[in-house]
């Protein structure tokens, strides 16, 4: 399930964090490729051990802890801590298949890499190229968001990044351990949620929105694994 999140971060948040960004010393990203994607990757990284790393990746922990459809979607179990990136002058990312297992640096905490995200902090319109490509079993999934948007996509996707032949392209990029390890389980759960949430709009709690509630957790209680 691809599924872009809209508003994770406020406007003023951006501009609070791009300032941030901007002034900061950004290495290369080759630091954390594996063998397979460093072959393909070229771009900019923040140190994850810096300093600014560390305050806007809680300040994004802490707005998705807010976000209801992140939430309903993603059952995060374990999240590891955000990067960012930068591409400029042409710089891109090949075709490639995120580690399936990420150690969260400096801990002994390892997490199963089920769910990928990009938050964007460029505006489509401040640079050229720079699409998150995604292969799936409908074909290719082009994706450009408005500054403070997310996407999440399943970590298995065979995934690229178009060369940015203008402008900059800043992000963050990080990875979760759901609950519920199956694609297609999360799904069904989401499809119930937001079923189940769209009623109790247009109708009071009936007993037959209670008995899908309930249908909803019994599904999570025989899927999740904690």
């Amino acid at each position: 399930m691809l599924l872009k999140i809209p508003a994770v971060l406020s406007k003023a948040q951006v501009r609070q964090m791009r300032t941030v960004l901007e002034a900061a010393e950004w290495i290369d990203g080759n630091v954390t490729a594996g063998y397979q994607s460093s072959q393909s990757k070229n771009n900019l990284q923040l140190p994850d051990n810096s300093a600014q790393a560390r305050q806007l990746g809680d300040q994004i922990l802490a707005a998705l802890g807010q976000h209801a459809l992140f939430m309903s979607a993603a059952l995060p179990l374990k999240i590891f801590p955000p990067l960012f990136n930068c591409y400029q002058g042409g710089q891109s990312f090949g075709v490639h298949v995120d580690n399936a297992i990420r150690q969260v640096p400096g801990t002994p905490v390892k997490v199963r890499t089920d769910l990928s995200m990009t938050l964007f902090f460029s505006e489509p319109d401040e640079y050229d190229g720079g699409e998150l490509v995604m292969e799936d079993t409908y074909g290719s999934q082009r994706v450009k968001l408005a500054a403070g948007d997310m996407v999440l996509y399943p970590s298995t996707s065979l995934h690229r990044v178009t060369p940015v032949t203008r402008g900059r392209r800043l992000a963050s990029f990080f990875w979760l351990q759901s609950m519920v390890a199956s694609d297609e389980k999360r799904a069904i759960l989401f499809d119930m949620d937001m079923a189940i949430q769209s009623l109790r709009k247009q109708v009071q709690d009936s007993p037959e929105i209670v008995q899908l509630t309930g249908v909803y957790h019994n599904l999570l209680r025989q899927w999740a694994q904690t």
